[in-house]
């Protein structure tokens, strides 16, 4: 029984011993930690615009299957940061107003290139003779840029010229 008294004797002698291969979480360069920050990684702007450049040589090249492909790949790329940007805005608010201000930043900026893919996406569905696909992607379009912008605009008439609308937009 006085042995079982002994132990915490034990651990408190024994226990403060410092170890020899510590790991320290040491941190030299942080930029290196930064890996979503690099242009090469996958959930990131820049790859967002990738894929539309690689949709736009597909088509060049008269490959419409891995256009659109591309494409779709943007706009769930875009999408997905669109949201992401939008829930960190929303949580910060009041928090701290330089993280929602960078939030709103680049969710416009994603917003703007998703509306680039809609945008192309749509002409090619246009061109292979698939307009019913097309009058959704502009519709998404004029909804997440205003009628009002330079996108939008194109939208509508894009839609004026199916026939989808007969109204003409006179903003």
């Amino acid at each position: 029984m006085k042995f079982l008294k002994l132990i915490p004797i034990f651990f408190i002698i024994f226990g403060n011993i410092p170890y020899k291969n510590e790991v320290y979480a040491e941190i030299k360069n942080p930029e290196d930690y930064r890996v979503l920050s690099n242009e090469s990684k996958k959930l990131s702007i820049s790859n967002v615009e990738y894929f539309i450049k690689q949709g736009d040589k597909y088509i060049q090249n008269g490959d419409f299957d891995k256009a659109k492909d591309s494409y779709l790949d943007a706009r769930k790329l875009a999408k997905q940061l669109a949201s992401f940007y939008s829930d960190l805005n929303s949580s910060f608010k009041g928090i701290d107003v330089r993280i929602p201000n960078e939030m709103q930043r680049k969710g416009k900026q994603i917003l703007q290139i998703l509306a680039e893919s809609n945008e192309r996406l749509a002409s090619m569905y246009i061109k292979t003779e698939k307009p019913e696909v097309a009058v959704p992607l502009l519709v998404e379009t004029i909804r997440i840029m205003s009628p009002n912008s330079r996108e939008g605009k194109e939208a509508y008439e894009r839609l004026m010229q199916l026939g989808f609308v007969e109204t003409k937009f006179k903003g």
